[in-house]
């Protein structure tokens, strides 16, 4: 490969053999090069391809104005992750967890630390990406001698969210709101506080995770299985109505239309938990 672009002393631009264009780290790799010249291979690091033009140049420009070494442990997270939740993540991430650890550690020299709000929902309901930004900031200590607060590690956690699922950070945010407050309508319809250690837990909370994304996408169940709802409503009955009081909830709030096929499967994790 032969540098098209110099970025910096540490990251240059280039083209892979498929002509397409790449972003190549590696420490001192455009040091005292020039355009067109060969790079060396032994002093490559990692090779960033992105989706789109646009993305593209959004990572040039953001590499252009942060320190190499906060790119180098945005990307030992990102590989983590990738790691631990053994699943791909959408390239977007390396722009945004990378732009959010530079603005916090700026953050950090100003002493203008943020708390973040959904702390407690982020640890509860996405355990993995909470432990992933937990990983985050001892690698940021580690590294760099910043010890970021706690809350930073929600903040990370929401970015890996938004790559795993492929939504905004908006919707992230938004959709999680949706499971603290439905979670919310189980506890206080019974009258009981949720094992948030316990298996059926974990499984009523994927399940809020997908149900909230078809939402947001309006890709709802369809009735697949004539008759489960009204099978469900019969064996279930007061986790059905709360199911319903859910469906009614989302309606008046969010505007979104939930399937009674959707009930009834919330009918039955509800079922679930209370039996724990």
């Amino acid at each position: 490969m032969r540098i098209e672009k110099i970025i910096n002393n540490n990251i240059v631009s280039s083209t892979d053999e498929n002509g397409r264009e790449v972003v190549v780290m590696g420490r001192g790799l455009g040091f005292k090069m020039k355009e067109g010249m060969e790079i060396p291979e032994n002093k490559v690091e990692k090779i960033f391809r992105l989706d789109n033009e646009d993305m593209l140049n959004r990572f040039k420009t953001l590499l252009s104005k942060l320190p190499p070494e906060h790119l180098q442990i945005s990307t030992e997270i990102i590989n983590y992750a990738k790691k631990v939740l053994k699943k791909p993540l959408n390239q977007n991430i390396y722009i945004t967890l990378t732009d959010h650890i530079n603005f916090a550690i700026e953050r950090f020299h100003e002493n203008m630390l943020f708390p973040t709000p959904l702390i407690r929902e982020v640890r509860s309901f996405y355990r993995e990406e909470y432990l992933i930004g937990e990983y985050g900031i001892a690698l940021i200590e580690q590294r760099l001698g910043i010890r970021l607060p706690v809350d930073e590690a929600a903040s990370m956690a929401l970015h890996v969210v938004n790559a795993e699922y492929n939504t905004a950070m908006r919707d992230t945010i938004n959709i999680t709101q949706l499971i603290q407050q439905v979670a919310g309508i189980v506890t206080e319809y019974f009258h009981i506080s949720l094992d948030e250690r316990s298996l059926n837990y974990e499984r009523f909370i994927t399940h809020l995770k997908f149900l909230a994304q078809r939402i947001y996408s309006k890709e709802l169940l369809d009735s697949t299985a004539p008759g489960f709802s009204q099978m469900v409503s019969e064996m279930y009955p007061a986790e059905y109505i709360c199911g319903q009081k859910i469906q009614y909830f989302i309606k008046e709030t969010y505007g979104h239309e939930v399937t009674n096929e959707e009930v009834a499967y919330l009918a039955v994790h509800i079922r679930r938990m209370r039996m724990t």
